[in-house]
């Protein structure tokens, strides 16, 4: 039997999926448990697949570019008990991975999160990220670069909310911390050791574009439900 399962998804990663999978198989094989990794390709063009098949993953394919979608279908095809979606630009630590695994096995929570650091970033950037933590920390809200949970909350709840083309984590984070509460589970936020995650959507004029984009998403929420209007997500 599956303990764990890591669930990626992936659209054109081929430059970063090698060093995310095998910070993944470290932490896999430091947690003690059984332990596969999915690795959903999100119709990528490029050889993300035949990396990550290289790297001892199970590759399944999902052709509709969503990535609600595309970590659901990752999940639904995960034997474990456990889920943690990992963002395939993102890095894990084995500690970070003990953690969540701890907090799962403890029987006291339903999932959760942890803060972020952004890879190779300057003062300003880490800086820049410094204000999603504070909202993770204060309102319990995991980032979808590093996001855990029951496998059977991930069933109760639905998944992530497939209408949302961004934010999916925020409404996934949301449904379990109902789920969890009905059954006197907690939602944590684990803050000892912050997954890594590429600022690369943070690189120069994308900079300004991020922050305009994420104005106008939040004074018009509805347009979360566009793909062209979340266009930083889904552009080539």
């Amino acid at each position: 039997m599956t303990d764990l399962s890591f669930v990626v998804p992936a659209y054109n990663e081929a430059e970063r999926i090698g060093g995310t999978l095998a910070a993944i198989r470290a932490a896999g094989e430091a947690s003690g448990l059984a332990w596969e990794v999915v690795v959903t390709d999100n119709a990528s063009t490029d050889d993300t697949a035949a990396l990550a098949r290289a790297s001892g993953a199970r590759v399944v394919p999902e052709p509709f570019r969503q990535i609600a979608r595309s970590r659901n279908r990752g999940a639904s095809e995960a034997k474990g008990r456990y889920l943690i979606f990992v963002d395939a630009d993102t890095r894990v630590s084995p500690d970070l991975v003990r953690e969540a695994v701890a907090a799962l096995a403890s029987g006291g929570a339903v999932g959760g999160g942890s803060l972020l650091k952004l890879e190779g970033a300057g003062p300003l950037l880490q800086r820049i990220v410094a204000p999603w933590n504070l909202i993770s920390r204060k309102l319990t809200l995991a980032a979808g670069s590093f996001l855990f949970c029951l496998r059977e909350a991930w069933e109760g709840t639905g998944g992530f909310d497939e209408r949302y083309f961004a934010s999916e984590e925020i409404w996934f984070s949301r449904a379990l911390k109902r789920w969890g509460r009905a059954r006197g589970l907690s939602f944590r936020i684990l803050e000892g050791h912050p997954a890594e995650t590429s600022a690369r959507k943070m690189q120069g004029k994308a900079i300004f574009r991020f922050g305009l984009q994420f104005l106008v998403l939040n004074l018009c929420p509805w347009l979360l439900r566009s793909r062209r209007a979340c266009f930083l997500w889904y552009r080539r």
